[in-house]
């Protein structure tokens, strides 16, 4: 499978080359970040209310001291379809002071090379769980 040569292209080829079915739907998390605690919960009241995303939570990370509200969305993980979301998010986001930062999935879900083999599978250096 050929992506493009970005950001997004690069976790889809990363994502096929572990294994993981790209032609099912699975659960994909953007990740909104606002520096204002305020902005990330009506940003969150807003998504909740409109039904943006399947799931949606508030957490503070540590890591880069913000709060970053997490939109999970059952889809199939096609680049253009995954540019369209965070475009969208991205916009959503503005209008509270926010913006999109990435999204990912669980490495291990339903239908994927490793979660259907997981009794078979022996730890290694190279796990990442």
């Amino acid at each position: 499978m050929q992506f493009p040569d970005d950001d997004n292209g690069q976790m889809l080829q990363a994502m096929s080359d572990s294994g993981m079915d790209l032609s099912r739907a699975m659960a994909v998390d953007f990740f909104l970040v606002f520096a204002d605690q305020r902005d990330a919960e009506s940003a969150l009241e807003d998504l909740t209310a409109t039904g943006h995303g399947d799931d949606v939570e508030l957490n503070f990370n540590d890591e880069i001291e913000k709060w970053e509200v997490i939109v999970s969305v059952e889809m199939v993980p096609e680049y253009d379809a995954i540019v369209a979301k965070e475009t969208e998010l991205n916009d959503f986001a503005a209008e509270f002071d926010g913006m999109t930062d990435g999204w990912g999935v669980m490495q291990h879900q339903d239908g994927d090379a490793f979660a259907d083999n997981d009794d078979e599978h022996e730890c290694d250096e190279h796990c990442h769980h």
